[in-house]
């Protein structure tokens, strides 16, 4: 590769972090201003969580539906469109402020433009950048780039908010601040990613509908699909460490916004090298080292769940908290580089339908899980309701670890058949 190839590798690979840093801040508000949604804009947990399924629901299916268009539209089109309509989103929920019927209504648009359109193209994107040998990294460090992303803009958001008094119109101002983020990054991609190449011919056509066959009868990308929906569903418990903390340690509101920011996004910075490099440095394998995280975190969750919380110090259960989010951030940056341990025939992994399909499923729980977990603490208040999310991450886990250990077995076994035959 030459230095003037390489340089536009990697310019590219800092413009998608860019946007992929900034576009979910708005979908994902929770994330750091959980108690100001309850607060400001009267939402209860379950009203919270259905949001957020509702969101899910139009992402599940929308990756499905990004299978026919993501490989025929340029990313220089579609990734800088998607930013600034998920902007232009922000800005009418800053201004008008709508009631709950109405927030639904905006999340299932911030479905349509973060996950259908945007998402999809990414993770093609991304992958088309390096070799097999690269994917841990690049997806490694892609969640890396999103969390420095993620913390610059986010902290600044939580700082508007406390700087103009942490009321109901500070809040406004953190979602305006954060809907001209994602417009002006829209904007720069748009002048700064070049355009695909597009095929549009017949028999590109027929082969796309002969991959996507080809692809559904293949059971090692149904299992790394799966794996992913295991991970994304330990992934949707992280955000009720939150609540967790505000309503068991007694932690105060402004202070929940700031671990919110690290809990989501400066464990991107943290989780995401460590799941790259040991999954390409020390396991060499991504699969394995899914495997072997799940075991560790579903182990920490079930020793965490049975701690006298009650009568913790607050920071053990901040660190405590933290270093669990880290391992299931470490997991987040790789779960889809299993793709490229399965000898994918090319014209597969090559477009950005085996991407779409693992997306799919591996996204599926946020369109159902974000409610239900919501659902189980207005039902059960206290430690009771925590223990039984925390129950189901364990479980999860537990999926997680037997499709990872049965993947492992048939990469092994594959491997093996091929120095057989070499």
């Amino acid at each position: 590769m030459t230095k003037e190839q390489n340089f536009k590798k990697w310019f590219t690979y800092v413009i998608l972090v860019l946007g992929a840093g900034s576009i979910y801040k708005l979908p994902f508000l929770k994330s750091v201003f959980y108690g100001q949604m309850q607060e400001f804009m009267g939402l209860s947990h379950t009203e919270i969580g259905t949001l957020m399924s509702i969101n899910g629901l139009i992402t599940t299916f929308g990756f499905g539906a990004a299978v026919y268009f993501t490989d025929k539209v340029s990313k220089k089109k579609s990734l800088p469109l998607s930013l600034i309509l998920t902007g232009v989103l922000g800005l009418y929920m800053a201004f008008f402020f709508p009631g709950y019927k109405q927030l639904m209504v905006i999340w299932v648009l911030f479905g349509f433009t973060c996950d259908m359109m945007y998402w999809p193209v990414l993770l093609k994107s991304i992958k088309s950048l390096g070799d097999d040998s690269e994917q841990g990294r690049l997806f490694g460090f892609l969640e890396t780039g999103r969390g420095l992303v993620d913390t610059i803009v986010v902290s600044i958001g939580l700082f508007i908010f406390t700087y103009f008094g942490s009321t109901i119109n500070s809040f406004k101002s953190s979602i305006i601040y954060f809907s001209v983020v994602v417009i002006a990054i829209g904007i720069i991609s748009y002048f700064c990613l070049e355009d695909d190449k597009i095929s549009t011919s017949s028999s590109k056509k027929n082969g796309e509908k002969l991959d996507y066959r080809a692809a559904l009868k293949m059971p090692e990308l149904w299992m790394i699909a799966f794996n992913a929906f295991s991970v994304y569903s330990i992934y949707c418990g992280l955000t009720y460490f939150m609540p967790f903390l505000k309503d068991i340690y007694k932690m105060p509101l402004t202070l929940v916004s700031v671990y919110g920011i690290i809990n989501a996004y400066g464990l991107k910075m943290l989780g995401g090298p460590i799941g790259g490099i040991m999954a390409d440095k020390k396991f060499k394998s991504p699969t394995k080292y899914l495997k072997y995280s799940f075991l560790a975190i579903g182990i920490s969750l079930l020793g965490f769940m049975f701690l006298p919380h009650e009568s913790i110090n607050i920071y053990v259960g901040i660190i405590l908290t933290l270093l669990i989010g880290t391992m299931i951030f470490s997991q987040r940056a790789i779960f889809f580089a299993p793709v490229g341990e399965i000898n994918l025939p090319e014209e597969i992994s090559g477009s950005a339908m085996a991407m779409a399909m693992a997306s799919f499923v591996g996204y599926a729980p946020g369109m159902f899980l974000y409610s239900i977990y919501g659902g189980i603490l207005d039902n059960f208040p206290g430690m009771t309701g925590y223990k039984l999310i925390f129950l189901s991450m364990v479980i999860f886990a537990g999926i997680g670890f037997t499709l990872s250990s049965i993947l492992m077995k048939k990469i092994q076994k594959k491997k093996a058949e091929d120095t057989v035959i070499a």
